[in-house]
């Protein structure tokens, strides 16, 4: 049986375990008072039943599929003849890739030699025993826990508790999960950045005026020796992002306070949808709309002044940007704005406060945490925009402050990095992991920003 047929079954099977348990909780009390006398609701019995059902089973389905593909590889690594396991390693990393494109029935090019027909067979035994083998393990276990709670159930058992606990720890185990998620995530960037720095220093990353990541490959091959100053990539993103939020937080900002001050309901309810749907729009549909029709306008604009605009600018992507990521300031500001209590209005226009008074002095402060909230996300999405900045800015790294020029953001250029098959030893591959890491730490700065401003305002309305 295949792993997802079998997760299908193990959710029909505790849905079943939930109406068990419940049915057995009104039969235990049938003759004592009826479900007056259990110590919990009657649904609490179900899901208990039916998380002892399925927790144990899925946390074993989940352990074995993360698992089993290692076990399968180092069995058929082992069984492989032993001029093939003399290769070296990258060349018998092809081979398993092989294999495994083989048994999951994906075209190899050229011939396939009879070793890896004969592999590739030996790994679909391999894998067919451990599907029967899992599911047999995880539908004896789930029916097992089954049994177990049904029996125990009576009256006096506390489901609820039982229930609760059990919630807090698979809320606990996804909380860990995520933690984890991010380290890994942080320390396999760090381990590539470090690298990196082991080949270009660092001081020469961060303070280098020049970016230009092309090296030779082999030693008797012309080509340039690289510049890996990251000052213009870094410029570049502050640049198109410093646009972007300068039509972003005006406009949604004015949008939300508008809709949740002024604009009646009928009103509200047609054009907050409406907004939203930017938020909608793929990037890529942006990406062709900064292309050919805002780039054309501010180049054709700029002509009429005599201004030297270039086909590609910071400023078409910026402003497109901005008109994005519009939806993330203004929905937040409005949910924002909406939850400071009435109780603060009414003070307000009790003293004799106009409105726009009230916006200013009591609801914008009160609602400035949420919104430096809102802010940091729109920001947070214009420095990891791509698509845009590919069709509408360019992919040279210019050092200017000049927004219709040319330039490109750090986003851009991992992309352009890692794109097609690379060799993670080049310093230009590396180059991406750098890039990266100061991503990392500039959004973690801006964070801190973030939270010291919350905090400060936190602390005066609570």
């Amino acid at each position: 049986m295949t792993p997802s047929y079998l997760l299908i079954i193990l959710l029909l099977i505790s849905t079943v375990a939930y109406y068990l348990g419940k049915k057995r909780a009104f039969a235990v009390v049938k003759h004592q008072g009826g479900p007056k006398v259990l110590h919990s609701r009657p649904g609490y019995y179900g899901m208990l039943t039916a998380l002892w059902c399925g927790v144990p089973a899925v946390l074993i389905y989940s352990i074995w599929l993360v698992f089993e593909p290692t076990f399968i590889s180092d069995m058929i690594l082992s069984n492989l003849p032993a001029d093939i396991k003399a290769l070296p390693d990258d060349r018998l990393t092809l081979v398993m890739n092989d294999i495994k494109n083989l048994v999951n029935g994906n075209i190899l090019s050229g011939e396939i030699s009879p070793v890896i027909r004969s592999a590739s067979e030996h790994y679909k035994h391999l894998q067919f025993i451990s599907h029967a083998c899992l599911t047999v393990i995880v539908l004896i276990l789930s029916i097992a826990g089954l049994l177990v709670v049904w029996k125990i159930i009576k009256p006096e058992l506390r489901a609820r508790n039982h229930v609760e606990q059990l919630l807090k720890l698979v809320l606990i185990a996804c909380s860990t999960i995520a933690i984890f998620t991010t380290i890994g995530i942080v320390m396999s960037v760090l381990y590539e950045a470090i690298r990196f720095f082991k080949v270009i220093p660092i001081t020469e990353f961060l303070f280098g005026l020049e970016w230009s990541p092309q090296m030779a490959i082999r030693s008797d091959q012309v080509g340039s020796s690289g510049a890996f100053g990251a000052i213009p990539v870094f410029m570049g993103t502050m640049l198109i992002s410093a646009i972007a939020m300068s039509v972003a937080v005006p406009v949604g900002l004015m949008s939300a306070i508008y809709l949740s001050e002024y604009a009646n309901k009928k009103f509200r309810a047609v054009a907050k949808p409406l907004l939203e749907i930017l938020a909608g729009i793929p990037t890529v549909v942006y990406g062709f709309f900064a292309a050919l029709v805002v780039a054309p306008a501010i180049r054709n604009t700029g002509a009429s002044f005599g201004l030297d605009v270039s086909s590609e600018s910071a400023l078409a992507a910026g402003l497109v940007m901005g008109v994005m990521i519009i939806p993330f300031v203004s929905s937040l500001s409005d949910d924002v704005i909406n939850a400071v209590p009435q109780s603060l209005r009414d003070g307000a226009y009790g003293l004799g406060s106009t409105k726009s008074e009230t916006i200013k002095q009591v609801i914008f402060p009160a609602a400035l945490p949420g919104i430096v909230g809102g802010v940091l996300l729109a920001v947070s999405r214009a420095i990891g925009e791509t698509m845009i900045v590919v069709m509408a800015a360019g992919l040279s790294a210019n050092l200017t402050l000049n927004p219709l020029k040319t330039v490109t953001t750090v986003t851009v250029q991992i992309v352009t990095l890692l794109v097609g098959d690379q060799e993670f030893d080049s310093p230009k591959t590396l180059a991406a992991f750098a890039l990266g890491l100061m991503l990392f730490v500039t959004t973690l700065i801006l964070n801190i920003i973030a939270l010291v401003v919350v905090r400060k305002y936190r602390e005066q309305y609570e």
